[in-house]
């Protein structure tokens, strides 16, 4: 059985296999009360594939691999799915299609990596490169995270800072100059409107700005036209474009280099590819890429119809094909682009730090010069009177 019919076995099972781990009597209770926990992560993933790899490598058979890594689980879910897959697999079912009735666990990468080994007999292997994808993966995104932290951070402390300063702070100082608002220079005058509209409307601003957060997030995420826009525009921002750039050619690369190298076909393998990009528009360019390779076509020759990828990568991708080895090839350019990667993270970083406290320097400093600026005129007055 090839890894395409072995696929659609899995989907085709998949409805059978759910209702099975959802049988009573399959399913761990918890030892306790009460017990609210989320279901596993991208950690969790990852360990339970390295605690298995180091098992099979032993000698120890799958399923009581399965068994002795499940039983060690201090989650209750993801322990039911674990002793759920052993389940499957002493009913008859091969790993991969036992995996394929968990899809919200396991995505079609690692079934289809998995079905690969299960043709090729080197299971234990497979899993510790599959755990090493896994790894890498986790800390590109790790590293995008911990570079939006920073900036997160400064914007909520501006907010909070410019908030306290116009709701409790100014209100004081404002007490001053009160009966004598004609005095007083445009910029305190627009600093005082803008605290009596915050401090008299509140109920509305901050419910709306929410709502507008929210909206924001539900547009972006749950509506294909603004999830195109807003990852066209990702593309277009000068300093986040070139970071996002350098991870979707990353992330794609290593997929196809790690799914290439495991012997899954090439349109499966594009296929996948297409799934876990990560922006909409390169998705769309790998779909279109996969109906033109299945019609026969080279990758090299019909990724050079899109901007989206380098031409250089492009034309290394085509030595690859042409020589026969465009799985090594894929690795390379997967680590060249993680190389950028980490120095574009760098970069960006650097810049956003002093970019955000300039910005957060220029509204504490109009706040406090609206409050000095009266001071001087009114002196200035009494002065010349």
């Amino acid at each position: 059985m090839n890894i395409l019919e072995k696929i659609s076995s899995v989907s085709s099972r998949s409805q059978s296999a759910a209702k099975t781990a959802a049988a009573p009597g399959k399913t761990p209770k918890p030892k306790g009360g009460f017990q609210f926990e989320f279901g596993p992560s991208r950690k969790d993933i990852l360990n339970f594939t390295n605690q298995l790899a180091v098992m099979l490598r032993a000698g120890i058979s799958l399923q009581d691999a399965l068994e002795s890594v499940g039983s060690q689980m201090e989650k209750q879910k993801f322990r039911a799915i674990v002793m759920d897959l052993k389940q499957q697999i002493e009913a008859g079912k091969s790993f991969s299609q036992a995996l394929g009735s968990h899809p919200e666990v396991f995505n079609n990468l690692y079934i289809n990596m998995v079905a690969a080994a299960e043709i090729s007999g080197s299971m234990s292997s497979m899993l510790q490169r599959l755990a090493e994808y896994l790894d890498q993966e986790a800390e590109t995104r790790g590293q995008v995270i911990s570079a939006m932290v920073y900036p997160i951070i400064i914007g909520v402390m501006a907010v909070t800072c410019v908030t306290f300063l116009l709701t409790f702070v100014l209100p004081r100082f404002l007490l001053v100059f009160e009966g004598k608002e004609h005095l007083l220079p445009t910029p305190t005058k627009l600093i005082m409107a803008l605290s009596s509209g915050i401090r008299g409307y509140w109920f509305i601003i901050f419910p709306a700005l929410g709502g507008l957060m929210w909206g924001f997030w539900y547009l972006t995420r749950k509506t294909q036209a603004g999830k195109q826009w807003w990852d066209r525009t990702k593309l277009r921002i000068p300093l986040l474009k070139t970071l996002c750039r350098s991870l979707y050619i990353t992330r794609s690369m290593h997929t196809m280099g790690v799914l290439t190298n495991a012997g899954v076909p090439i349109l499966d393998t594009i296929s996948i590819t297409a799934q876990i990009t990560g922006n909409s528009l390169y998705e769309q360019m790998w779909k279109g890429v996969f109906e033109e390779v299945r019609e026969g076509k080279k990758i090299a020759s019909s990724l050079g119809r899109y901007t989206l990828m380098p031409g250089n990568v492009v034309q290394m991708i085509q030595s690859g094909e042409e020589s026969g080895t465009l799985g090594d090839v894929l690795d390379d350019i997967s680590q060249f682009y993680a190389r950028e990667l980490r120095t574009v993270i760098k970069t960006v970083t650097s810049m956003i730090e002093p970019l955000m406290i300039v910005v957060m320097g220029v509204l504490v400093g109009f706040i406090a010069m609206s409050i000095i600026l009266p001071i001087f005129k009114m002196s200035s007055v009494v002065t010349s009177g």
